[in-house]
Protein backbone atom coordinates (compact mmCIF):
# COMPACT_ATOMS: atom_id res chain seq x y z
CA UNK A 1 0.00 0.00 0.00
CA UNK A 2 1.26 3.24 -0.71
CA UNK A 3 1.44 5.98 1.25
CA UNK A 4 1.40 8.84 -1.18
CA UNK A 5 -0.53 11.73 -0.16
CA UNK A 6 -0.02 11.58 3.35
CA UNK A 7 1.88 14.25 5.48
CA UNK A 8 2.94 12.91 8.93
CA UNK A 9 2.50 14.02 12.07
CA UNK A 10 5.86 15.55 13.38
CA UNK A 11 7.57 16.08 9.90
CA UNK A 12 6.99 19.54 7.73
CA UNK A 13 5.98 22.61 8.69
CA UNK A 14 3.53 22.02 11.22
CA UNK A 15 6.15 21.01 13.80
CA UNK A 16 8.12 24.47 13.23
CA UNK A 17 5.51 26.47 14.13
CA UNK A 18 4.54 24.61 17.18
CA UNK A 19 1.52 22.99 16.48
CA UNK A 20 -0.03 19.29 17.34
CA UNK A 21 -2.15 18.71 14.74
CA UNK A 22 -4.65 15.88 15.56
CA UNK A 23 -5.15 12.63 14.59
CA UNK A 24 -7.86 13.71 12.07
CA UNK A 25 -5.14 16.24 10.27
CA UNK A 26 -2.68 13.99 9.22
CA UNK A 27 -0.82 10.37 10.46
CA UNK A 28 1.17 10.56 13.40
CA UNK A 29 5.16 9.68 12.51
CA UNK A 30 6.97 6.85 14.49
CA UNK A 31 8.33 8.88 16.42
CA UNK A 32 5.32 10.43 18.04
CA UNK A 33 3.63 7.30 18.02
CA UNK A 34 6.07 5.77 19.89
CA UNK A 35 6.49 8.55 22.58
CA UNK A 36 2.33 8.60 22.90
CA UNK A 37 2.09 5.46 23.37
CA UNK A 38 4.47 5.15 26.63
CA UNK A 39 1.68 8.01 28.05
CA UNK A 40 -1.32 5.74 26.81
CA UNK A 41 0.25 2.69 28.59
CA UNK A 42 0.26 5.10 31.55
CA UNK A 43 -2.80 5.67 31.67
CA UNK A 44 -4.00 2.24 30.71
CA UNK A 45 -4.17 1.20 34.12
CA UNK A 46 -7.17 1.86 36.71
CA UNK A 47 -4.52 2.84 39.78
CA UNK A 48 -2.65 4.98 37.58
CA UNK A 49 -5.62 6.72 36.04
CA UNK A 50 -7.14 7.14 39.71
CA UNK A 51 -3.90 8.64 40.68
CA UNK A 52 -3.76 11.26 37.69
CA UNK A 53 -7.36 11.91 38.86
CA UNK A 54 -6.92 12.29 42.19
CA UNK A 55 -3.71 14.42 41.40
CA UNK A 56 -5.58 16.96 39.02
CA UNK A 57 -8.46 17.80 40.93
CA UNK A 58 -6.84 18.40 44.43
CA UNK A 59 -7.46 21.77 45.34
CA UNK A 60 -3.60 24.09 45.41
CA UNK A 61 -2.63 21.55 42.30
CA UNK A 62 -0.64 19.44 44.20
CA UNK A 63 -1.15 16.37 46.59
CA UNK A 64 0.95 14.75 49.09
CA UNK A 65 1.42 10.85 48.34
CA UNK A 66 0.00 10.48 52.10
CA UNK A 67 -3.04 11.65 50.98
CA UNK A 68 -2.80 9.15 47.87
CA UNK A 69 -1.57 5.95 49.93
CA UNK A 70 -4.37 5.01 52.06
CA UNK A 71 -7.46 5.43 49.07
CA UNK A 72 -5.94 2.29 47.24
CA UNK A 73 -5.61 -1.00 49.06
CA UNK A 74 -2.49 -1.38 47.59
CA UNK A 75 0.91 -1.09 49.70
CA UNK A 76 3.15 2.14 49.89
CA UNK A 77 5.74 0.60 47.46
CA UNK A 78 3.27 -0.20 44.93
CA UNK A 79 1.54 3.17 44.78
CA UNK A 80 5.32 4.80 45.01
CA UNK A 81 5.80 2.50 41.55
CA UNK A 82 2.65 4.20 39.81
CA UNK A 83 3.78 7.49 40.49
CA UNK A 84 7.12 6.61 38.97
CA UNK A 85 5.13 5.57 35.78
CA UNK A 86 3.36 8.53 36.04
CA UNK A 87 6.19 10.72 36.15
CA UNK A 88 8.47 9.00 33.81
CA UNK A 89 5.21 9.29 30.92
CA UNK A 90 5.37 12.94 31.51
CA UNK A 91 2.07 13.02 32.91
CA UNK A 92 3.18 14.42 36.80
CA UNK A 93 5.97 16.21 38.18
CA UNK A 94 7.18 15.39 41.99
CA UNK A 95 8.56 17.54 45.01
CA UNK A 96 10.13 15.86 47.91
CA UNK A 97 9.43 18.27 50.97
CA UNK A 98 11.24 16.62 53.83
CA UNK A 99 9.85 13.09 54.42
CA UNK A 100 7.52 13.61 52.32
CA UNK A 101 6.50 13.81 48.15
CA UNK A 102 4.08 15.93 46.90
CA UNK A 103 2.77 15.04 43.34
CA UNK A 104 1.04 17.48 40.72
CA UNK A 105 -0.46 16.89 37.56
CA UNK A 106 2.00 18.38 34.50
CA UNK A 107 -0.54 20.46 32.11
CA UNK A 108 1.02 20.38 28.54
CA UNK A 109 1.23 16.99 28.56
CA UNK A 110 -2.23 16.12 29.20
CA UNK A 111 -3.45 19.64 26.84
CA UNK A 112 -1.27 17.51 24.27
CA UNK A 113 -3.11 14.60 24.46
CA UNK A 114 -6.49 16.12 24.25
CA UNK A 115 -5.11 18.55 20.81
CA UNK A 116 -4.22 15.06 19.31
CA UNK A 117 -7.49 13.34 20.26
CA UNK A 118 -9.96 16.72 19.81
CA UNK A 119 -12.16 16.73 16.38
CA UNK A 120 -11.44 20.07 15.40
CA UNK A 121 -14.61 21.83 15.74
CA UNK A 122 -17.06 21.48 12.38
CA UNK A 123 -14.86 18.70 11.17
CA UNK A 124 -16.52 15.31 10.46
CA UNK A 125 -15.42 11.35 10.98
CA UNK A 126 -13.57 10.23 7.42
CA UNK A 127 -15.94 8.26 5.93
CA UNK A 128 -15.06 4.34 6.00
CA UNK A 129 -14.28 2.67 3.44
CA UNK A 130 -16.06 -0.54 2.13
CA UNK A 131 -13.74 -3.74 2.12
CA UNK A 132 -13.20 -5.94 -1.18
CA UNK A 133 -15.24 -8.31 -1.95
Amino acid sequence: MSNQGFVVLGQGSADADGCCPGLLAAPLAEEQAVELAKVFKALGDPVRLRLVSMIASRAGGEVCVCDLTPAFELSQPTISHHLKLLREAGLIASERRGTWVYYRLLPEMTDRLAGVLTRPAGRSLPEPTEAPS
